[in-house]
């Protein structure tokens, strides 16, 4: 089986011809967490990971600093139309250009700018398939040359369906036709052991088909669609008419959404604030196990 969608994802040999295509931009997405010893994370840009060594030509896409919503006390909230259009215009992402995002870590960075690019309407998006690790694993060039594309025109053209909020998720849970899919590990979905964000364990009555899982641990590449599609319908994933992803902050649960869209799913939305708002709501029904 191939993918439903194959122009969501390329692959490392087509990024090699096209890097001096005029049109391109590449551009990395990566962030670094540090754990918190009370729970969460504490975020780091990847900037100086990247100045000292990236894909050639590739600029950098910064989720911490300018791609994350400045009036949320959460981290990483999509913000809103007009900032995203704002820093994608001058990153040069607009009308007439294509853009394939790549981080250094399992595409999980790369598929929420993905994800957030769709949510304002730019669909000339793509992941690169195993990002910095199966480029370098295949002995590609690297560069430390600074990347500046040429300011382009971005028009927000929203899709707010594709992120919701716990009243949504609330009312999925009541709903059959709904499916809550946790994007952690399942150590964290049993929540007995691993980061959490104040009380452990999932969303009570989600289903889990954690990020990391999706991908092949030497190269991060996806796994064959055969495979990932068996592990979603394995979970009780494609049999719903509607998905909700979650994670601890709306990041690998990105990845989750990602991957349904590349098979097909064409109703999946993220919860944005995921763990990091529900765990710290003690009214909201949680279960450990």
């Amino acid at each position: 089986m191939t993918w439903i969608n194959p122009q969501f994802l390329v692959e490392t040999d087509w990024l090699a011809v096209h890097l001096d295509d005029p049109a391109l931009r590449v551009l990395e997405c990566t962030t670094i967490l540090h754990p918190r010893p009370e729970g969460g994370y504490r975020a780091e840009s990847g900037r100086a990971t990247w100045a000292a060594g990236h894909i050639p030509r590739s600029g950098f896409a910064d989720l911490t600093d300018d791609l994350s919503d400045r009036a949320s006390s959460l981290l990483y909230m999509m913000p809103t139309d007009e900032q995203m259009a704002t820093v994608m215009a001058r990153l040069g992402v607009g009308e007439g250009t294509r853009v394939v995002l790549y981080d250094r870590a399992v595409n999980m960075w790369a598929a929420r700018v993905w994800w957030m690019l769709r949510a304002v309407g730019f669909d000339d998006a793509a992941v690169l398939n195993g990002g910095w690790k199966k480029w370098t694993v295949e002995g590609r060039s690297t560069s430390t040359e600074p990347c500046a594309y040429p300011p382009a025109r971005f028009v927000a053209r929203p899709r707010p369906e594709l992120f919701v909020g716990k009243r949504e998720v609330l009312a999925g849970l009541g709903e059959r036709a709904t499916c809550v899919l946790n994007a952690l590990s399942e150590e964290q979905h049993r929540g007995t052991e691993g980061v959490t964000y104040g009380r452990p364990g999932r969303i009570a009555g989600s289903a889990n088909v954690p990020a990391r899982s999706l991908v092949d641990p030497r190269t991060h590449a996806y796994l064959p669609a055969d495979t990932l599609r068996a592990r979603f319908s394995a979970a009780g994933v494609l049999e719903a008419e509607r998905v909700i992803t979650y994670c601890g902050g709306g990041i690998a649960a990105s990845s989750d959404a990602f991957v349904l869209a590349l098979l097909g799913h064409d109703r999946v939305a993220v919860y944005d604030a995921s763990l990091s708002e529900w765990a710290a709501d003690s009214s909201l029904p949680m279960e450990r196990g």
